[in-house]
């Protein structure tokens, strides 16, 4: 007797579980800019204005870099570290801290200052 209490308990679990998959087979998540919050939804509408690159992480190509015209480097911050690739086949990355209003040359010979940026 116990036994037919528990396959009956069972097959309606096991029928509901079906029935419910089916119903919500066809609904999908929204659109993640929806369900985002905080730096991830403005990431997302930085992205979606056409800014591919809110948090400027990507590599910059440096220009003549000389004293009175320095590759400027954006930062939303009073410092940032950058990394600079001497030579084209270099392996390895010179490193170092740049700071607001403070030009700094590199080892090369090219020079880069902090430029502010408005952050994300």
């Amino acid at each position: 007797m116990a036994s037919l209490y528990a396959r009956a308990a069972v097959s309606a679990c096991r029928r509901n579980v079906l029935l419910t998959s089916q119903r919500f087979a066809n609904t999908t998540m929204g659109d993640p800019l929806e369900h985002a919050t905080g730096l991830e939804k403005r990431e997302l509408l930085a992205k979606a204005s056409g800014n591919d690159n809110p948090f400027d992480l990507k590599v910059i190509k440096r220009c003549a870099g000389t004293k009175s015209a320095p590759n400027e480097i954006p930062s939303a911050f009073d410092s940032r570290i950058v990394g600079c690739i001497c030579e084209e086949d270099a392996t390895s990355v010179n490193w170092m801290w740049l700071h607001k209003g403070q030009p700094r040359r590199c080892e090369c010979g090219h020079w880069f200052k902090l430029v502010q940026k408005a952050p994300v």
